[in-house]
């Protein structure tokens, strides 16, 4: 959501930033990890005998799965919270900084990106002059590698960054920031933010199409998603959406994207070659249901027959068909305002980080059935999914040999 927004529209500026190195470990005592899982992290008293305390265990990696694995930000701790969803149970806690929202694996499927923010959280008709100063020292993007479960870097970012989406070749970064109302381009080999491009105020969704070549960003300020083309990194198209786009997902040959649009209450289709609405999907309330359907996260099944679009306040999930455009199901009581939405690599279950309830849902598709709310603490926000995490011996920052 937006805290802080500059707004300006202008052509793209650029410049240079280093990334920083982050602590590899983080010494945890017993209380403060339980404390940890209710996003309080109070110190331990210290022991009351006259000996020496004796040094508190590093906390442990999560266990090696042959199943999937889970993992969650906790906007409201500095958590990434590790879920394993056969078992239903949190399987771990790595703390990678403030305000953590969007996630993504990188390409090679071992380390995990996160974006980290430094601005106060607020929300809707909150009193901005009454927040607290941002820490701009806290934005960045995280890197967790999964093997060890341990947080290896911090790339900077530009300002506020909420989510991000990865270059197919795994070179890049595409970050929204919402205070500053522009896109930062991140190269992992350097570290550097090579560009900054305005867009429009409170950028948030970002996804690359699958070709490389355009990258959308939704921008709820300005009820609009911006095309910006990668190699040029102009602005090349401006589409006008039902109010407030969230997230976008595109068909796998590139042709056609879905926008969720929360206060619309729609899912706008649009021509992704030459960024033009086609139509928008109009969301009809189900009857006795509290809060009619407020579009969110999107997720595409895997062999794309179908996007799957979380419901917010609405409770619930919604299925549309990819080739008849036509919203063919709704899955209801999924949990408290599911945002983030993911699809197992197999395309039978749909995970859902319910925010208000501080859980996360498993959904069996075929049947619309809510196996599991398995509770996390704080407030879920995304989510993304892996299968068994890949051995290896040494952790290494994306770069060259990271995300390819």
């Amino acid at each position: 959501m937006r805290q802080h927004v500059s707004v300006t529209r202008a052509m793209i500026s650029t410049s240079s930033v280093t990334g920083r190195g982050w602590p590899r470990a983080l010494a945890l005592g017993l209380l403060a990890t339980a404390a940890a899982a209710g996003c309080n992290r109070s110190a331990p008293e210290p022991a009351k005998s006259a000996a020496p305390p004796a040094q508190s265990a590093p906390t442990p990696a999560p266990k090696p799965t042959s199943g999937p694995r889970i993992y969650v930000s906790d906007e409201t701790g500095k958590d990434i919270v590790v879920v394993d969803p056969v078992a239903g149970e949190v399987v771990g806690r790595i703390e990678v900084g403030k305000r953590p929202r969007g996630v993504k694996l990188s390409k090679d499927g071992k380390q995990l990106l996160i974006a980290l923010s430094g601005s106060p959280l607020g929300g809707p008709n909150v009193d901005e002059s009454k927040l607290p100063p941002a820490d701009r020292a806290a934005d960045g993007i995280g890197v967790v590698d999964l093997a060890s479960g341990k947080a290896i870097r911090k790339f900077k970012s530009g300002q506020d960054p909420e989510s991000f989406d990865i270059s197919p070749d795994g070179k890049f970064l595409y970050v929204s920031n919402e205070d500053a109302a522009e896109m930062s381009v991140l190269d992992l080999a350097s570290g550097e933010v090579i560009a900054r491009v305005k867009v429009g105020e409170e950028p948030e969704g970002v996804t690359v199409r699958p070709d490389g070549r355009i990258v959308y960003v939704s921008c709820e300020g300005e009820n609009e998603v911006v095309a910006i083309d990668t190699a040029s990194l102009k602005v090349v198209g401006r589409i006008k959406t039902p109010a407030r786009p969230r997230s976008v997902v595109f068909t796998p040959d590139s042709k056609i994207a879905f926008i969720a649009t929360e206060n619309g209450g729609a899912v706008s289709v649009v021509n992704a070659q030459k960024h033009t609405l086609l139509e928008s999907i109009k969301i009809p309330p189900t009857e006795g249901t509290p809060m009619p359907p407020r579009p969110m996260g999107t997720a595409l099944a895997p062999d794309g027959s179908a996007v799957y679009v979380s419901f917010g306040r609405a409770k619930s999930i919604g299925i549309i068909d990819v080739k008849t455009r036509k919203l063919t199901r709704v899955i209801e009581n999924v949990g408290g305002r599911p945002w983030g939405i993911a699809v197992s690599p197999d395309g039978r279950k749909l995970y859902t980080a319910n925010g208000p309830s501080g859980d996360v849902s498993v959904v069996d598709i075929a049947s619309g059935a809510v196996e599991k709310q398995i509770k996390v603490g704080g407030s879920p926000w995304g989510v993304a999914v892996a299968h068994a995490v890949p051995e290896q011996t040494t952790s290494q920052p994306p770069g060259p040999s990271g995300p390819r």
